[in-house]
């Protein structure tokens, strides 16, 4: 019956599988590594677009302070 299969679905060892998972893990934090690196080059306009709608909210001659980015998420 192992005739019928297609070749990627043939019985693998404990470690041929590690070996795979490894494999697909290093390649999703490269992923994830790269998205964070190009998101951060553009950490400006997207908080700009992000906190667009509060500003708008704000009392006139009002404005915000944050030490840091993440804090304006914690406004509420």
């Amino acid at each position: 019956m192992q005739e019928d299969q297609p070749s990627h679905l043939n019985k693998q060892s404990l470690t041929e599988h590690l070996g795979e998972l490894r494999h697909c893990l290093m390649i999703s934090i490269a992923a994830v590594f790269a998205g964070f690196a190009l998101s951060y080059s553009f950490i400006t306009p997207i908080s700009k677009w992000f906190l667009k709608p509060l500003i708008m909210a704000l009392p006139e001659g009002k404005s915000l302070i944050f030490t840091s980015y993440q804090e304006g998420f914690f406004f509420i």
